[in-house]
């Protein structure tokens, strides 16, 4: 990164750095200890981890009066018990302007470890990328810490972690900062195994007796020798005869995901639209998805004829190209731009509304969409997400505890 040359009419400064066991009134006495001289604070940061104060301020002041700031500072120091030193230089006033073009890298591990953090550092270090604040954003279930940078591209620093992602074995999403943030977003999921914990044909075909023969076609669609919507008809033909009652049945087997709730009803107080489009049927889901309160979603539909299934489907098939076109409908309804959607999946058949997505996650998800994918989570919980959007587990707490109390 450049180096701005300094002149004799940069503001001459002073950088303080407290540490100590945290008690009330320590931030009051510093800078009432300050406040009898004729100081401007530039900057501010203070943290509390375990009970320990951590807190640094950069200010502008007189160069004749910094023997008397530090010796004051020294004598509060001894007063409150904690440790404080100050170093004084000049500098030039864009080495403390607001920074722009920052980015956001966050990491998320369970557990996260020690090895993780220091590739992290290192590969941002090397394509000159400076760490302007670390902090934490969960603990639980999973670790989340967010690196703030600058002076590096979005693409390049994405590219450059992805293989320590998989050779630490921790998540990593590179997001843009900025304003558009926290805009509203469109945040779209595949069901089986990502909104729900299983695949819908499968417990279908279980009750119909024919589960091998289902799990034969999907391994053979996975090899690639038939594509999706061949392999869907022939799986939907052998559950010909199975009666209608059945999809109740099924639908109360549903799990959900661990954090689906959570997630959506944060993002939904956020004022966040959330969608779901599925290749499973929408005869067993769509009580499901109402429930939750998703406002767009789209999945393929069982005929039904005398109360039983006729063994085809009503209408388009929901394969791949049609998950992406419900994604870019659902924005158009919305009112909300590409950019701002965020597409959720785990499957081939994701791949090409993950890729059209503004960002597209894969959820413990296959390698070939893990590879494709923006950011991946391979971390059993889907309210994850949120981390990657930069929403902290306390915040999510206490919108929980302020409903509660409602």
């Amino acid at each position: 990164m450049p180096i701005t040359q300094k002149t004799k009419s940069d503001p001459y400064t002073g950088l303080i750095l407290l540490t100590g066991i945290d008690t009330p009134g320590i931030t009051q006495a510093l800078f009432a200890t300050l406040s009898v001289f004729a100081v401007t604070i530039l900057d501010i940061e203070q943290v509390v981890i375990r009970e320990r104060l951590i807190l640094t301020a950069l200010i502008s002041l007189d160069r004749n009066h910094a023997g008397a700031i530090e010796a004051d500072l020294s004598q509060c120091a001894s007063d409150l018990g904690v440790d404080i030193a100050i170093s004084f230089s000049q500098l030039p006033p864009d080495s403390i302007a607001t920074k722009s073009g920052l980015l956001h890298v966050v990491a998320l591990g369970n557990p996260l470890l020690p090895a993780a953090i220091a590739a992290i550092a290192g590969k941002l270090a090397h394509h000159d990328a400076n760490i302007e604040r670390i902090y934490r954003t969960a603990s639980y279930p999973v670790t989340a810490v967010e690196f703030v940078i600058s002076g590096a591209s979005q693409q390049e620093i994405r590219s450059a972690l992805a293989q320590i992602s998989a050779d630490q074995g921790v998540d990593i999403a590179v997001q843009p900062g900025g304003l558009m943030r926290w805009a509203k977003k469109l945040i779209v999921l595949d069901v089986d195994s990502t909104l729900i914990q299983q695949e819908v044909i499968d417990l279908l075909a279980a009750r119909a007796g024919v589960a091998d023969q289902v799990i034969a076609i999907t391994e053979s669609a996975m090899r690639g020798e038939i594509d999706f919507e061949k392999s869907l008809r022939e799986r939907v033909g052998l559950l010909k005869g199975l009666p209608a009652s059945v999809l109740d049945e099924v639908r109360a087997e549903i799990r959900l995901t661990p954090g689906a709730r959570t997630l959506i009803r944060t993002l939904q107080r956020l004022g966040h639209s959330v969608g779901a489009v599925s290749g499973g049927f929408i005869d067993v889901i769509e009580p499901i998805l109402q429930e939750l309160g998703i406002e767009h979603y789209r999945a393929n539909k069982l005929d039904i004829e005398s109360g039983k299934l006729t063994g085809t489907l009503l209408g388009p098939i929901i394969d791949r190209a049609a998950k992406a076109t419900a994604l870019r409908d659902f924005a158009a309804q919305t009112g909300v731009g590409m950019e701002q959607t965020i597409a959720i999946g785990d499957g081939a058949n994701d791949l090409e509304m993950i890729a059209a997505a503004g960002l597209g996650i894969a959820f413990n998800a296959k390698p070939a969409v893990r590879a494709a994918a923006d950011s991946t989570l391979s971390q059993p919980y889907l309210d994850s997400v949120l981390y990657l959007l930069g929403i902290t587990r306390e915040d999510i707490e206490e919108a929980d505890d302020q409903s509660r109390q409602a």
